[in-house]
C-alpha cells in the first residue's frame, strides 16, 4: 500500500512537472509586434491631434493620417527587418570565429568548457570529463561555447522577414484606429480621440495579460504615455495654427 501510494505521488509530481512549460521569451515576434502597434497608434494620433489642432480641413487630416501610416508602416518593418538582419550577422560571424578557435586550438577550448563546468559547481576530474564528452562533438561544443559566450542560440535566431512583417503590420493596424471616424464619415477629432484612448488601454491590458502584470496598472500606464504624446503635439498644432491665421 505504501509502495502504491508513493508511485502515486511520484506520477503527480511528474504530471506537475511536465505541465511547467515557459513562455517564449526570445522577443522574434512579440517585441516588434507590440512595438509596432503601439508606436502606430500613438504615431498617428498624435499627427492627428496636431493637424487637428491646428485647425485644418477634415480632407488634410484625412491625407495626413493615411500618409502617416504608410510612411511609418513601412519605415517600422524596414528597421526591424534591417535591425533583426544586422544582429543575426553580427551572432553568425562570431560564431564563425569561435569555429576557427575550436578548430586550430582544440586544447584550450575544451579546458575552457573544463573550467566553465567547474564554474557551475562539478568537481574537477567530472568537468574534466564533461568537457571530453561535449568537445568529442565539434557542433555540439561550438553551440555550447555560443550559447555560453554569445547568450544566444545560433540555430534559432529570429526571423528578419518575421520581425519586420510583424512590425510593418502592426504599426498599420495601430494606426489606423485615429482615423476611422474619419474614414467612416464622422470627422470629428473628440472621437478619434476616444478610440485612441479605448485603444490604448485596450492595448496596455493585453500585454499586461501577456506578461502576467497588472492589468489595471499596464492599460493606464500606456494611457498616460500616450496621452501625453497627444496632448503636446495638439498644443503645437494649435499655437502654430492660431499664429497663422
Amino acid at each position: 500500500m505504501a509502495k502504491d501510494n508513493a508511485r502515486r505521488a511520484s506520477r503527480r509530481l511528474d504530471s506537475g512537472w511536465a505541465a511547467h512549460r515557459h513562455r517564449d521569451v526570445s522577443g522574434g515576434w512579440l517585441r516588434p509586434t507590440v512595438f509596432g502597434a503601439v508606436d502606430g497608434l500613438v504615431t498617428n494620433a498624435s499627427l492627428i491631434a496636431g493637424v487637428g489642432g491646428g485647425g485644418v480641413a477634415a480632407h488634410t487630416i484625412v491625407l495626413t493620417g493615411l500618409a502617416g501610416l504608410v510612411a511609418g508602416a513601412f519605415s517600422m518593418g524596414t528597421g526591424e527587418y534591417v535591425s533583426v538582419s544586422n544582429q543575426n550577422e553580427l551572432v553568425q560571424s562570431e560564431v564563425e570565429i569561435e569555429r576557427e578557435m575550436h578548430a586550430r586550438f582544440p586544447q584550450q577550448e575544451q579546458r575552457e568548457l573544463a573550467e566553465r563546468f567547474a564554474s557551475y559547481g562539478a568537481d574537477v576530474d567530472t568537468a574534466q570529463r564533461m568537457a571530453a564528452a561535449v568537445s568529442s562533438d565539434s557542433d555540439l561544443a561550438l553551440w555550447l561555447h555560443a550559447r555560453d559566450e554569445l547568450g544566444v542560440d545560433p540555430d534559432d535566431l529570429p526571423s528578419p522577414v518575421l520581425a519586420g512583417a510583424a512590425s510593418l503590420t502592426a504599426f498599420s493596424v495601430g494606426a489606423v484606429w485615429p482615423l476611422l471616424p474619419y474614414l467612416c464619415g464622422f470627422a470629428s477629432l473628440p472621437a478619434s480621440l476616444v478610440l485612441t484612448a479605448i485603444a490604448l488601454v485596450t492595448g496596455g491590458v493585453g500585454v499586461g495579460a501577456l506578461t502576467a502584470r497588472p492589468l489595471l496598472r499596464a492599460g493606464l500606464r500606456q494611457l498616460v504615455l500616450g496621452a501625453v504624446a497627444v496632448i503636446v503635439t495638439f498644443a503645437v498644432g494649435h499655437l502654430i495654427g492660431a499664429s497663422t491665421v
